[in-house]
């Protein structure tokens, strides 16, 4: 596979850019952003310094990836989802020296328009529901959804709905895929036995 760049993007030399990866139109990447391969980056989407984007990541149009966002592998970001990194922005105050990093674990889902506060870290193949804001850490494979964003459930690797309680014990099984699930104090696990 080669790389793929639209010839209305921006690459500034330094960037690191994996094979496989499509970069669309009107795209910015700064020179010291690290894109792994396999990916694609819709229409207008800026990733600044020090951004770091595993493989196989698909973002959608509109997204802006600010200093301090950490994209894990298989992450999805759909349309116009915002990232933060500073919680008390001022235009007259400087304070690039607070940013606060905001991590996206594997196979993460963040759902068109969603909105993610800087210091919050995204759990494993969690769900976040279209126009949510996140302003806390999202438990892996759970669906959290909602201003602030609250969790209702619990979600597959496959992107499928769990019937399984919020909190407490029980097991579930994936209805596309088969694959079993295990809630124990809190925590979904795939089910190894």
């Amino acid at each position: 596979m080669t790389l793929s760049i639209h010839s209305s993007a921006v690459i500034d030399e330094g960037a690191i850019i994996g094979i496989g990866t499509r970069i669309w139109h009107f795209c910015h990447v700064s020179r010291t952003a690290v894109i792994g391969e396999n990916c694609t980056l819709g229409q207008n989407v800026f990733v600044a310094d020090n951004v770091r984007i595993g493989n196989n990541v698909k973002i959608q149009n509109n997204v802006s990836l600010y200093e301090g966002v950490d994209l894990e592998d298989d992450v999805f970001c759909g349309p116009s989802v915002v990232f933060t990194n500073v919680i008390n922005p001022r235009a007259t105050v400087s304070r690039k020296n607070t940013y606060k990093p905001t991590r996206v674990k594997r196979g993460a889902t963040l759902g068109a328009n969603s909105t993610i506060v800087c210091g919050a870290t995204i759990g494993i193949h969690a769900f976040v529901g279209a126009g949510a804001v996140v302003v806390k850490d999202v438990a892996d494979f759970s669906l959290v959804v909602g201003v602030p964003a609250v969790q209702i459930g619990w979600m597959s690797r496959h992107g499928e709905r769990l019937d399984l309680p919020l909190s407490g014990f029980g097991t579930a099984i994936c209805p596309v895929t088969g694959e079993k699930y295990r809630l124990e104090n809190g925590r979904v696990e795939v089910d190894q036995g």
